[in-house]
């Protein structure tokens, strides 16, 4: 069985940022990779703050930090993924957008190299079959934030090798997350649950229920939940939000998972969430969660 070595994550945003760490810190070589420079750089900055946080509180060793950076690399251009062993996208939910990254990637990569999507709503069959290599693909959704979160839903799509399966499932273990099967199914376990859920939330703000810091607060003290479901909107970002919602409801035709109105307002007004500073929250700061 081929060894993992190098892994790619194509994607800098919060949730591509979380996987790369997770796969620094498990000891392998790891590119992150993204069409611009500036989202690049805010992520090793997020990194850094996370991974100096941890030294701060014990889990980590300095030199274990120094160790993790320097494994840490990230590019603008696809020339520099060719020696991965294992890609995985952490891009926006488009479909065209996915299958353009993959096919540019098919033709540069190693025969042997396993494409993989984080994807939570869009088939996983789909994907892969503008990938260029539908046996050599898979599905593997982390839980966010992903640097904390040991989750990794694992998908396998109509054409997907026994091989390349078990490839995936063995690299998983080795990052040190809990992988589950899922069927290639819109939402699969998690957003199945999560997208209805956070739109419900929103719809009570939107009805003038109770205030979002009420809302969280009643769902953390009587269900016991480490984040309310507002704190984790803005850690999503209502972008983010927005395009999970499309999908999943373009998908289902189900009408809690349609975007609620409010996030499309807050859009308009640059509300995103922890990373523009307001969202249904105030944030005085940008840093990763936990960080």
């Amino acid at each position: 069985m081929t060894k993992v070595n190098t892994v790619t994550v194509a994607g800098s945003g919060t949730m591509g940022t979380g996987i790369a760490i997770v796969a620094a810190r498990a000891g392998f070589r790891t590119i992150v990779f993204d069409t611009r420079q500036d989202a690049l750089d805010r992520a090793r900055r997020q990194t850094e703050a996370f991974l100096n946080k941890s030294v701060a509180r014990g889990k980590l060793s300095a030199e274990e930090v120094e160790s993790i950076l320097a494994r840490w690399s990230s590019t603008t251009r696809l020339e520099d993924l060719a020696s991965s062993d294992v890609i995985i996208e952490a891009v926006f939910e488009d479909l065209c957008v996915k299958h353009e990254l993959f096919s540019a990637l098919d033709a540069i990569c190693k025969p042997e190299t396993i494409f993989a999507s984080n994807t939570s709503t869009i088939s996983i069959t789909e994907i892969a079959g503008g990938s260029g290599r539908p046996d050599r693909f898979v599905g593997m959704h982390f839980c966010l934030p992903a640097q904390l979160m040991k989750l990794v839903e694992m998908s396998p799509g109509l054409a997907t090798s026994d091989d390349t399966w078990q490839r995936a499932w063995d690299f998983t273990e080795q990052l040190g997350q809990k992988p589950v099967k899922t069927k290639d199914t819109p939402g699969f376990i998690l957003n199945y649950f999560l997208i209805p859920y956070n739109n419900d939330a929103i719809r009570l703000v939107e009805a003038g229920v109770a205030e979002p810091a009420e809302i969280d607060k009643a769902i953390k003290t009587a269900l016991g939940y480490p984040m309310g479901p507002l704190e984790l909107l803005d850690l999503i970002g209502m972008d983010t939000q927005r395009l999970l919602c499309e999908a999943m409801h373009g998908l289902t035709n189900e009408d809690r998972a349609a975007c609620p109105p409010l996030v499309k307002r807050m859009i308009a007004a640059g509300w995103l969430g922890k990373k523009t500073g307001r969202g249904f929250h105030q944030h005085t700061d940008t840093k990763m969660f936990g960080a």
